[in-house]
């Protein structure tokens, strides 16, 4: 995959593209960029991978369920100024492609006028096209997610998509993103190294 021709199109989109090596550069960005601010968080092993609630906690007020059991914590994440996740799939063809299984990240991706939203993704993330995208979320990530989780899935044993009907399935809703949500900012911060599921 040329990283050069997901940027192209990830901006054709209208999305604001920022590429970096590596984690630490990421990290180092986004601390400047984001000052006195409340800050959201959507479940997401790569936002972990980057130290960014700690980073991100020294000037700004963050809210991240998987830090907090206050109850209170996915609304304020959803009412932040800033809302921070990463992606299941990024499409070559400049599609972004989430997945979840309570709804609190595709809410706040898809709705909060005047909020921007920040999309951190590893180069791990990044298919040929939609179809692979898609397909990337349901049987790569998800399962992956189905087994950190205490859940009983199907694709948590074989590690594949059975669109199955258990209780606690993590994939109930799907979002494609085919560019930012109107009145929204959305950031896509692209990292060349493998990060997250």
């Amino acid at each position: 995959m040329n990283i050069e021709t997901v940027i192209d199109n990830l901006s054709k989109r209208r999305f604001q593209v920022h590429h970096f090596a590596n984690r630490a550069d990421a990290a180092a960005f986004l601390k400047d960029e984001i000052r006195d601010q409340t800050v959201g968080f959507g479940g997401s092993s790569t936002l972990d991978e980057l130290g960014l609630y700690d980073i991100l906690g020294e000037q700004n007020e963050v809210f991240w369920h998987w830090k907090s059991t206050d109850p209170s914590t996915l609304e304020n994440a959803n009412r932040a100024d800033v809302y921070l996740c990463s992606a299941n799939a990024i499409a070559g063809t400049g599609e972004i492609v989430n997945i979840d299984g309570r709804g609190n990240r595709l809410a706040s991706l898809a709705f909060g006028p005047g909020k921007r939203v920040i999309i951190v993704a590893g180069r791990n993330k990044l298919c040929d096209d939609l179809d692979a995208a898609i397909h990337r979320a349901r049987n790569v990530a998800a399962p992956k997610n189905a087994q950190r989780f205490p859940v009983n899935t199907p694709c948590k044993i074989d590690g594949v998509c059975h669109d199955c009907s258990s209780p606690d399935r993590i994939c109930n809703g799907m979002l494609i993103l085919w560019g930012p949500m109107t009145g929204m900012q959305t950031d896509i911060i692209l990292i060349d190294e493998d990060l997250g599921y």
